[in-house]
């Protein structure tokens, strides 16, 4: 019967599939052992080991081909993992006993093999804390969250003596499952700096950045307006900016950029820095809108769109009829895509920022159609205090009109944003 030799290992700190890797009893395993722990990667493997530079690489083939000739039980487990097969799983399951079965069982899990993980029975440290995190899984899986949050609790417990990096990860998993689940609170920003700080001195530079941007959204959600927590926000999504790239990783980056230009939107215009700050919103927008189009993103491309437009209506500028003229082609691209047969208070609220706009530019035939039709929706979606602000808005642009007409037109008023 075989078992694990070599511990401890560095399952859950890379990405899949070397996440999911064994190293085996060869000789100088300890050195290559010890930094692999750390989260590091060593430059000169040795040749028996190249299958898990191989994997680390994304060379999934490459690191199956390395492996032939191994006869170690770790080899055997690496190549199933590699190249998965239910009736290889069977058979290694006669074979593996202790921890080894159990991460086995771990993987026939994540793979659909069986339908519920295995349970501790007596392993301990990574081994159990491997067990734990696809414990959770299932309990999230059946609906179970809190089950599911004190599972991954105990597995950060579990790895952290001897794989610290591992307790990272589990506890940027931890925060995340409480964040969706209970919402934010002061302990996830604990559990989030834990986590970051843990994965300082590793190559894990996509991980840290992607816990960086999970830290900024619990600060943004937190914020309520507040200033502080959005510049901890900011920070954070810069943080995170500094390593992500659109051709890399274009979802997460595009959602730093969204969040980051949110963050300074929301802050109030109260020193000389919150209008380079304004700037920064602007451009952080149009790089979001790299990433998401009306075709692949759809609500992502209209939130980012319109919050553009809205931003581009009070960016200081010497010119700010141009700005004007950039939110009004915003708005407009928006209006072309959504439909108020099936957003109905959506399309008003476009509708409504879009005659704000050309009100301020003096369009009054054009704006006094589009906040009518913007007041009759939210009239008809009980969206009082909306309709309410239209009103307001409508009945300023009328009279700002009929002054112009005149020839008595002083400018209109400020008006309130919609």
């Amino acid at each position: 019967m075989a078992q694990l030799t070599v511990t401890p290992q560095p399952i859950g700190i890379f990405s899949l599939p070397a996440g999911y890797l064994l190293l085996p009893a060869v000789p100088g395993v300890e050195a290559v052992q010890g930094a692999l722990l750390q989260g590091r990667t060593p430059r000169n493997l040795p040749p028996a080991l190249r299958f898990f530079e191989l994997a680390l690489a994304g060379e999934t083939d490459a690191a199956y081909e390395a492996l032939a000739g191994d006869a170690s039980p770790e080899a055997a487990f690496n190549r199933f993992v590699l190249r998965p097969d239910p009736v290889q799983y069977l058979a290694l399951s006669s074979e593996f006993t202790g921890d080894l079965r159990h991460l086995l069982d771990v993987v026939a899990y994540t793979l659909g093999y069986l339908a519920a993980p295995p349970e501790r029975g007596e392993t301990q440290a990574e081994c159990l804390a491997f067990v734990l995190m696809a414990q959770a899984t299932h309990a999230l899986e059946q609906g179970d969250s809190g089950r599911a949050v004190g599972l991954l609790a105990e597995a950060v417990q579990a790895a952290r003596p001897n794989s610290p990096v591992f307790a990272a990860q589990l506890l940027g998993t931890l925060a995340e499952t409480r964040y969706n689940f209970l919402g934010p609170d002061a302990a996830l920003i604990q559990q989030y700096q834990e986590a970051i700080r843990l994965l300082e001195p590793t190559d894990l530079a996509e991980t840290r950045a992607e816990l960086w941007l999970n830290l900024g959204i619990v600060y943004q959600d937190m914020a309520q307006g507040r200033r502080g927590p959005l510049l901890e926000a900011a920070k954070c999504y810069q943080k995170a900016l500094s390593v992500l790239t659109r051709e890399a990783q274009p979802e997460a980056y595009a959602l730093a950029q969204t969040n980051l230009a949110l963050a300074y939107l929301a802050m109030p215009l109260q020193e000389a820095s919150d209008q380079l700050r304004m700037g920064i919103a602007v451009q952080s927008l149009r790089e979001a809108l790299k990433v998401y189009t009306p075709e692949t993103h759809p609500e992502q491309w209209a939130s980012a769109q319109l919050n553009l437009a809205n931003a581009y209506q009070y960016l200081p500028s010497a010119h700010p009829e141009e700005n004007l003229a950039q939110a009004v082609e915003l708005y407009e691209e928006i209006l072309a895509v959504r439909r108020p047969e099936t957003d109905p208070v959506g399309y008003a609220r476009v509708l409504a920022n879009q005659g704000n706009a050309l009100a301020h530019l003096g369009i009054f035939v054009h704006a006094v159609p589009n906040l009518t039709e913007a007041l009759a929706l939210f009239e008809s979606c009980g969206e009082t205090e909306a309709a309410q602000s239209v009103a307001e808005l409508l009945e300023q642009v009328k009279t700002a009109q009929m002054q112009a007409e005149a020839g008595k037109r002083n400018g209109i008023v400020s008006t309130p944003a919609i």
